[in-house]
């Protein structure tokens, strides 16, 4: 029985590593990884992370809304929500969740083991909210905040292009991660009637032009040149 212990301890440990989180009360995260048909299966009054995923989805909501809303400041309700949307889905959740293996440390019933469980989208992200509200009960909102940007951020710059134009935003969480480069825009041309104006924007970093984008608005044409310098980034 001793020995059954130290090696449910010794997966602990090994899955606090990988979230880069240590636990006061381990129990909690114990808890984010029982699946309901292992609890069940058990017959041991065992907690299982069902209330665990409740909460951890309504922090999860707070946070990424919070993020959204104070770094896309020029996005309208409606992208926002829908970005949000895509943020918090099953589909991002189980990809956080394959990110970390949270399968592989998964307590489940023979049943759930046999149908691999492990692998069930729904599965996967129950448990990734399970895990967020272990953390915050644990250590308290900014350390389930880091562990969700830790996802968030990174997904944000694989999906941004593909659900809003705002190419300025994401350029600009690119080249701040680099100290002493500056991203700046200069109107290099304006030509048209005043009713229907074009103007030519560049984008320069550290003063060389990267980029060169075209609009009906100077705003728009920041954008074009933006995307272009992501573009050649690779973006």
């Amino acid at each position: 029985m001793q020995k059954k212990e130290t090696e449910k301890c010794n997966v602990l440990e090994d899955f606090e590593k990988i979230l880069n989180y240590s636990f006061k009360d381990i129990s909690l995260l114990k808890t984010a990884l029982t699946h309901s048909s292992f609890a069940n299966e058990a017959k041991a009054n065992l907690k299982n992370n069902e209330r665990l995923e409740f909460l951890g989805d309504a922090v999860l909501s707070v946070i990424v809304t919070e993020h959204i809303f104070k770094n896309y400041p020029d996005l309208p309700e409606g992208k926002l929500s829908k970005l949000r949307a895509s943020l918090v889905c099953e589909k991002t959740l189980c990809k956080f969740s394959k990110d970390i293996n949270v399968g592989s440390f998964l307590l489940l019933s023979h049943g759930e083991q046999h149908c691999n469980g492990a692998c069930r989208e729904s599965i996967l992200a129950d448990a990734f909210e399970a895990v967020i509200a272990a953390i915050y009960l644990d250590g308290g909102l900014e350390e389930a905040r880091s562990f969700i940007l830790r996802f968030i951020k990174h997904e944000l710059l694989n999906m941004a292009s593909f659900i809003f134009d705002d190419y300025k935003t994401i350029l600009q969480e690119i080249v701040q991660k680099n100290k002493g480069e500056k991203i700046t825009y200069s109107l290099m041309e304006e030509s048209g009637p005043a009713h229907n104006k074009l103007f030519k924007m560049s984008a320069q970093i550290n003063s060389n032009v990267l980029g060169i984008g075209t609009g009906k608005s100077k705003k728009q044409a920041e954008q074009m040149a933006a995307k272009e310098v992501l573009k050649l980034m690779g973006y």
